[in-house]
């Protein structure tokens, strides 16, 4: 029930304002967002890798106000990816991306994203690795799904994101699935109108499944954005009906969540990527990581109230 409360505050300035002067709330963001430089997570990098892990770096930033800040995220994905050239890591450590920090929103938005976006696609196909297009808000989906798809004419190999509690992401699983891209399943965690999604927890799951099968049972590479643990299961109980090899699909889960789990997996073979976000604009990633599970929202009080 406080997860609409949570992502509405997740707009809210004044909520912002709050919570950003909370003296414990470093101390909690870190344990989800490991740095605010590139600097600060080339070593996260370089030590899950050893654990035979990958990565996909998000730059944390969204609802940008004007073409400037706009051109100011590709230039941080672009730096980011000068630093990943160096390090040599290929396709274990690949970048996601909203669309709404490349300016989607603003004026002329889906033509202003995609100038924005290309540059950094192929900067990171230069050194051997993609970008994933994260799915925000319904509204944006058709104009996400376009630029996937111009994308894809010249890099092939980048990714989109689905979001199980929308009832168009049945179709949208079939025609992907198809295409052989490479499609990242989650639950969802925007505040989405009874008239477009589920808002219920066991249909969300019930549709979790659906999508994930027919991803599976399609051409396209799936990757698994869960930490539920029933949901692994499922996948790899789908993934052997299908026939898939360990390489052919890949597990997805959040920096600083089960991530013993996240060892576990690899351990046995899985590819699995954890979802690494870093930056200064923290505030809107952070509220939805709470809204998500309520052991986030319990552990980020413990802390407010022990250090108050």
């Amino acid at each position: 029930m406080l997860g609409p409360v949570i992502l509405a505050a997740s707009r809210s300035d004044r909520m912002r304002r709050l919570i950003s002067a909370a003296p414990v709330t470093k101390q909690v963001v870190d344990r989800f967002i490991p740095g605010e430089t590139v600097a600060d997570i080339v070593p996260i990098i370089e030590d899950l890798t050893a654990k035979g892990l990958e990565l996909t770096m998000d730059v944390v930033g969204e609802d940008i106000t004007a073409p400037e800040q706009a051109t100011a995220a590709r230039d941080a994905y672009l730096a980011l990816i000068d630093h990943l050239k160096a390090l040599e890591l290929g396709e274990k450590v690949e970048m996601s991306v909203k669309l709404s920090m490349f300016g989607q929103a603003l004026d002329g938005g889906h033509e202003l994203a995609l100038a924005n976006v290309r540059p950094v696609v192929e900067a990171a196909a230069a050194i051997g690795t993609t970008v994933t297009l994260d799915a925000e808000d319904h509204t944006t989906l058709d104009s996400m799904f376009a630029i996937h798809e111009e994308l894809r004419k010249d890099f092939p190999q980048t990714g989109c994101v689905i979001q199980a509690y929308l009832f168009r992401t049945e179709a949208d699983a079939r025609r992907l699935a198809a295409s052989g891209s490479r499609v990242r399943l989650v639950k969802g965690a925007y505040k989405e109108p009874a008239e477009v999604a589920y808002q219920q927890k066991h249909e969300i799951d019930k549709a979790y499944v659906r999508i994930l099968r027919i991803l599976m049972e399609g051409a396209g590479y799936p990757m698994i954005g869960s930490h539920d643990p029933r949901l692994i299961a499922i996948a790899q109980e789908l993934a052997h009906k299908a026939g898939r090899k360990l390489d052919e699909y890949e597990f997805q889960m959040l920096y600083g969540i089960r991530s013993e789990e996240h060892l576990r997996l690899a351990a046995e073979g899985h590819r699995m990527r954890v979802y690494t976000a870093y930056g200064t604009d923290w505030y809107g990633y952070f509220m939805r990581r709470l809204a998500e599970k309520p052991a986030n929202l319990r552990f980020f009080l413990r802390s407010m109230v022990s250090k108050g």
